[in-house]
């Protein structure tokens, strides 16, 4: 039996892909991520604003400093605090105050874990839910 397409029966495979419409679509989303990239990384600077002034407005973020040293010292907001429950019921009275309170603490790198995790479960009674470390940027990091 002879076929009508002149291909001797066989089937024929596709040689090549097209490639074009690929390209097409990773040229478009590389233009959205881009463009998109600046809003997420900078949000402030990427849309050009002028914010109106007024005399009574400030802007407040309340912190509540933590600072575990490596000779044992507890310090909140610079000043020493001599016992846990001193440090609870201060963080308490901060956190009453402004609920929207977040703690950050300086640890030495010295300072035992155990430590650093008390002042963690602290300020977590303490209804502190907003809380971070204080690190130093390593110079060498890329």
């Amino acid at each position: 039996m002879a076929s009508s397409n002149g291909d001797n029966g066989s089937s024929s495979l596709i040689a090549g892909i097209n490639v074009t419409p690929l390209v097409d679509v990773a040229l478009v989303l590389l233009i959205i991520f881009m463009v998109t990239a600046r809003m997420v990384v900078a949000p402030n600077s990427a849309l050009k604003l002028t914010l109106p002034t007024a005399s009574t407005g400030e802007q407040v973020t309340p912190v509540f400093a933590v600072t575990l040293t490596r000779d044992g010292l507890t310090r909140v907001n610079g000043q020493p605090v001599p016992s846990d429950a001193a440090f609870l019921e201060r963080a308490r009275g901060e956190h009453q105050s402004h609920p929207d309170l977040r703690a950050v603490i300086q640890a030495d790198g010295e300072v035992h874990h155990a430590r650093v995790v008390k002042a963690m479960d602290l300020l977590s009674q303490a209804g502190v839910t907003q809380i971070a470390f204080a690190v130093q940027p390593d110079s060498a990091a890329p």
